[in-house]
């Protein structure tokens, strides 16, 4: 009896078109729900994509802070080891990172408004000094073409000489002054930050790990462990590799007469600390300003961090950045070049660290899994 009443199927709601089949099960299209759900999807994912935008410069202060904490924390860490509270360590290590930033300020300023100075007061002279150098006479004689060098030079230095010119090029005091202000700023706020990371890496470690299951949580932080360390080793091993090079080059620019070899040996630092180009970059700069001194002195320069950029590759980088990151070498082209078009310097500076983390993560996780499948 049970087996022949049977309940009714039940059918699916569905708009009849005008091809309907009958006996075939109804399907209900809700075309208006779904596209206004997919529009509410849309504008929901244009607001945080424009919340992002606005507050691009906020997430860079927060990367850059937390790449430093990372790269300080191993000092931290090993005076810890020698006996010394975290606190202790960190105040240690904080007070030396601001003497030094404070000390490249209280250096380097007075000496580009010195600079500035002397180029605005004498700028005739200089612009007359460049006409008549004896590199503008070899380039003349080689083209055969008269004086148009001079003449071009004689017009770019009036041109330059204009003060509403160069407010143009600068957007204006009042822009320069503001970008000043801003860089102040900006500096002060990543400094703190790094403070604050830095005093709170470990317990922002142990809150990470709690978003990961108990059975993997061990597993997550000793990869995290590893991959924190790397970040950290990378940026002492850049650092190395950056003083070093301004070092040298404050030495061999002193010797040859270079000007402000202080400003310029600063100049080489900052460039060291970009990855594969940064060196490059800071020579060419270097050797330019010499080269606008004296044509010697440029080509001194030039030939110098020639064989500075071979000692670097060859000797300096592989003893210094093979026990900070075991990175290919083609991958670290292809990180530097992709994270450098990416996100510009910052990103020519995490790119090769971000990498060895990759290396990592795979090597610990993805592979282990793969072999035990």
């Amino acid at each position: 009896m049970a087996d022949a009443v049977r309940r009714p199927e039940p059918t699916v709601q569905a708009e009849v078109t005008a091809d309907h089949d009958p006996g075939a099960p109804e399907v209900r299209v809700r075309a208006f729900r779904i596209g206004f759900v997919g529009a509410i999807g849309v504008l929901v994912a244009l607001f945080i994509g424009g919340i992002v935008g606005q507050l691009s410069t906020v997430i860079l202060y927060i990367a850059l802070a937390l790449f430093l904490a990372l790269g300080l924390d191993p000092i931290v860490s090993w005076l810890q080891r020698r006996g010394m509270p975290r606190w202790v360590a960190i105040l240690i290590v904080f007070a030396f990172v601001i003497g030094l930033f404070v000390g490249l300020i209280a250096t380097i300023v007075p000496i580009v408004v010195t600079q500035i100075t002397e180029v605005v007061t004498n700028w005739d002279t200089i612009v007359e000094d460049v006409k008549q150098s004896a590199l503008v006479g070899w380039i003349s004689s080689l083209t055969g073409s008269g004086t148009w060098l001079e003449d071009s030079i004689a017009a770019i230095g009036d041109w330059l000489a204009d003060p509403s010119n160069i407010g143009a090029l600068t957007g204006g005091i009042l822009a320069v002054g503001a970008g000043i202000a801003g860089g102040f700023t900006g500096a002060t706020i990543v400094l703190i930050l790094t403070l604050y990371f830095l005093a709170s890496l470990d317990a922002m470690k142990r809150y990470a790990a709690r978003f990961v299951p108990a059975t993997s949580r061990n597993g997550f932080v000793d990869v995290s462990q590893e991959i924190t360390g790397s970040v950290g080793r990378y940026v002492i091993g850049q650092i190395s590799l950056a003083s070093v090079n301004a070092v040298l080059s404050l030495v061999f620019l002193t010797i040859i007469g270079a000007p402000a070899p202080i400003l310029l040996a600063f100049i080489a630092f900052l460039g060291s600390l970009v990855p594969l180009v940064g060196t490059l970059t800071g020579a060419v700069i270097i050797s330019l300003i010499c080269l606008a001194a004296s044509p010697a002195t440029g080509l001194a320069a030039a030939i110098y961090y020639l064989v500075y950029m071979q000692l670097e590759a060859y000797v300096l980088s592989p003893r210094i950045m093979s026990r900070a990151v075991a990175v290919p070498g083609a991958l670290v082209v292809i990180a530097a070049v992709a994270g450098g078009t990416l996100g510009g310097v910052l990103g020519a500076l995490v790119a090769i660290p971000v990498a060895a983390s990759l290396i990592i993560v795979v090597e610990k996780v993805i592979f282990p899994r793969q072999d035990a499948a």
